[in-house]
C-alpha cells in the first residue's frame, strides 16, 4: 500500500477510535465539549496530539486538577490500543485547552490556535 492510502486508512481509523472516546467523555466529564487531533505522518506516532476541548476555562481548569485528566489520558490510551498505536508515555500525546481560551486569545480561530503551538507536524484533525 502507498503512503498516502495507507495515511487515509489510518486517519479514518484514528478519527473513529477517537469519537468513541469523545461521546463516552460527553457523558462522564463536565464541562467537556469535543476534541480533536493533529498529526504529521513522517513522524507518526510522535507527533500525534490529542487536545480535548472544554468549554471555558472552569471546566477545564477543574478537569485538569481532578480525576477527569487521569479519564481523559485512559480513553486516549484505549483508542490508541483500538487501533494499534503504541506509545510510551500518553500524557505527551494530551493535552487540554477551552472554547473560551480560544475565543479571547485566537479570535475562535481554532487553526491558527492549534498552529500556533509546539510543532507536530502537518496535519490537522477534525472534531470528534
Amino acid at each position: 500500500m502507498s503512503t498516502k492510502p495507507k495515511h487515509s486508512a489510518m486517519e479514518r481509523e484514528l478519527s473513529r477510535a477517537l469519537t468513541w472516546a469523545c461521546e463516552l467523555a460527553k457523558s462522564e466529564i463536565v464541562g467537556y465539549e469535543w476534541l480533536t487531533h493533529r498529526v504529521d505522518y513522517q513522524r507518526f506516532p510522535d507527533s500525534l496530539i490529542v487536545t480535548w476541548v472544554f468549554q471555558g476555562e472552569s471546566d477545564l481548569k477543574t478537569a485538569v486538577a481532578g480525576q477527569a485528566k487521569a479519564r481523559m489520558h485512559e480513553l486516549t490510551q484505549a483508542a490508541f490500543e483500538d487501533i494499534g498505536i503504541t506509545v510510551t508515555d500518553i500524557a505527551a500525546h494530551v493535552e487540554f485547552d477551552s472554547e473560551e481560551g480560544c475565543a479571547s486569545q485566537h479570535g475562535g480561530d481554532w487553526n491558527a490556535r492549534l498552529n500556533s503551538r509546539k510543532p507536530s507536524g502537518g496535519k490537522h484533525g477534525k472534531r470528534h
